[in-house]
């Protein structure tokens, strides 16, 4: 097998950056609904996003470099992440527009807000499921700026429940991959974990 080896030092940023957004992939997308100081609403797509705790409950998303969902957070210390699923992708795509600030993207793409629980900044109604969140902390390396959440309230649609559980297929969320691709779960596939007490047992009876 041939290989190409590359020291990501070496490259040109915009070159960095394109091998890893195409390696590390699909990645979740996290719709991030904030709000201005003057009350102007935000949203915007933040595909470096992912689950840091789960007790307590806490996300996180990369702002790369200092745009108005991050200076919105700073000012309010309150997001909501929503869940792009298949039918909202174009939607979601426009309001990755690069909007100057004061703009409502909700409006732009013609997106129904709903209040959320917990938090001042509203969800995205259509969006299959929503996750409140309060700033915990900060952390910048780098062009990016990682935004920690606590989840303190989660809203989601009773149609993509299945015996007590989020069924993948259902919640139909959209992932990114590199360029303009991108990637849904409407087609997933099952591996069980393997347990070493089976796993040993097995190799015993060898």
């Amino acid at each position: 097998m041939t290989r190409r080896e590359l020291d990501p030092r070496e490259l040109p940023p915009a070159d960095a950056y394109a091998l890893l957004t195409q390696l590390v992939v699909p990645r979740p997308i996290a719709w991030v609904a904030t709000l201005a100081p003057d009350g102007t609403r935000n949203l915007a797509p933040h595909s470096y996003y992912n689950i840091v705790s789960s007790d307590p409950p806490v996300v996180h998303f990369t702002s790369s470099g200092e745009k108005d969902t991050l200076r919105n957070v700073r000012a309010s210390r309150e997001f909501v992440v929503n869940v792009v699923s298949r039918d909202l992708a174009d939607a979601m795509n426009l309001t990755a527009t690069d909007f100057p600030p004061g703009e409502d993207e909700f409006a732009w793409a013609g997106l129904d807000a709903a209040p959320s629980a917990v938090v001042a900044p509203p969800r995205v109604a259509a969006a299959p499921a929503a996750l409140e969140c309060r700033l915990l902390l900060e952390l910048t390396i780098g062009t990016g700026t990682m935004v920690f959440g606590e989840v303190v309230h989660v809203s989601v649609d009773a149609g993509v429940w299945e015996d007590g559980l989020v069924a993948p297929e259902r919640l139909d969320a959209v992932g990114r991959l590199g360029k303009a691709a991108y990637a849904g779960t409407g087609d997933p596939f099952r591996l069980d974990r393997v347990r070493w007490r089976d796993l040993s047992r097995t190799a015993g009876e060898d």
